[in-house]
């Protein structure tokens, strides 16, 4: 699934350097690649730059063949290398390693931005390294520490989309000024994949679930992957799905307040993949033993109907549902979600509408 389609109008105007930024994007990015080519042209431009950075960002911290300190020197280092026009890594051996060893196409067409929306990206892009080292050096021990980490891995990218709308005149400044609601936006997302993601990142030998949570389940989050612990192993992933769900009304008072349509779309597509996302791994075995991911036709009606306030509350809410048919009598976190379930209905009465 990509946005190839909406690109084919405009192809033929761009330079070689952005077509194969767009290319890069569809390859990368699978619901962003979908939102980012209905933006207004010049935001457009600059949300696919910006997204690229943060992507190869992440392939640094994903790529467990790169040396500790090699890694924590180049994701502390990585803003700067925006402006050397050499730099590029031929190392990597992640799935997304193009964006590394092509990196001087895309920090060319960072530098051609306007200094506005340079600052934010190499801003974020700074402090999310920054945060990303840290976790590199530290354990995942408790719920908290996981809300840190994917802060430093989302939150913050949430809180630069958002400056960078506010930068193009497209929003209102004030709407970001509550950064916890754009923070939510990342976290969300952020704790989608790392739930979706338990398998592929034990093969890779890489650990994001908190210890704080698992430990209740297994002596080791490893244990969690073997045949005889899989009805544990589903009990401890639905408690964390149960966290991620509670930034929904954040989310919604968000997006909420948004006033232009493509920015809304922007915005909501990927938080109603995420809820999508969640309600089909929520008691679902089958995390542990391959990949659950939203199929095509899926992610095209998403995009299709999440196109106002009201849609998305009621999408959020019909997954919500689906999850809620799905607790068992005995998971110990059912609780949590018979309490979410209801605010979330309450924010679904028609009080505030999406002004297009």
């Amino acid at each position: 699934m990509t946005g190839s389609g909406v690109l084919k109008m405009d192809q033929d105007m761009l330079s070689n350097n952005l077509q194969v930024c767009y290319k890069y994007l569809n390859e990368t990015g699978r619901s962003f690649a979908l939102v980012i080519p209905v933006l207004d042209e010049e935001l457009r431009h600059v949300m696919c730059i910006f997204y690229l950075v943060l992507r190869a960002l992440d392939t640094v911290e994903d790529d467990m063949t790169i040396s500790l300190e090699r890694k924590v020197h180049m994701l502390q280092n990585f803003h700067s290398y925006l402006y050397q026009s050499d730099w590029k890594f031929m190392g990597s051996k992640g799935k997304d390693k193009q964006l590394l060893e092509d990196f001087p196409t895309i920090s060319l067409e960072f530098r051609k931005l306007p200094k506005v929306y340079r600052d934010v990206i190499a801003n974020t892009c700074h402090k999310s390294g920054q945060g990303l080292a840290e976790f590199l050096q530290k354990k995942m021990d408790s719920v908290k520490d996981w809300e840190k980490y994917c802060h430093y891995a989302s939150g913050l990218v949430g809180i630069g989309f958002f400056q960078l709308f506010s930068a193009s005149n497209l929003e209102d400044p004030i709407v970001g000024q509550d950064t916890e609601l754009t923070k939510s936006m990342g976290l969300f997302l952020q704790k989608t994949n790392i739930i979706r993601d338990y398998l592929e990142d034990q093969l890779e030998g890489r650990e994001f679930w908190p210890k704080e949570v698992w430990s209740k389940y297994a002596r080791k989050l490893s244990d969690l992957g073997k045949p005889e612990n899989v009805d544990k192993a589903v009990q401890c992933m639905n408690e964390l799905i149960i966290n991620a769900l509670q930034h929904i009304p954040d989310i919604l008072t968000f997006l909420s307040q948004l006033k232009t349509q493509s920015v809304f779309n922007f915005c909501a597509l990927p938080q109603v993949m995420a809820i999508a996302t969640l309600s089909a791994c929520y008691n679902n075995q089958q995390v542990f033993k391959g990949a659950v991911k939203i199929q095509k036709g899926q992610a095209v009606m998403l995009m299709r109907d999440a196109t106002n306030i009201q849609a998305v509350r009621a999408i959020m809410y019909q997954y919500l549902e689906e999850i809620y048919r799905k607790i068992p009598v005995t998971d110990p976190s059912s609780s949590k979600i018979q309490e979410i379930v209801p605010f979330i209905q309450s924010m679904s009465k028609p009080s505030s509408s999406f002004i297009p």
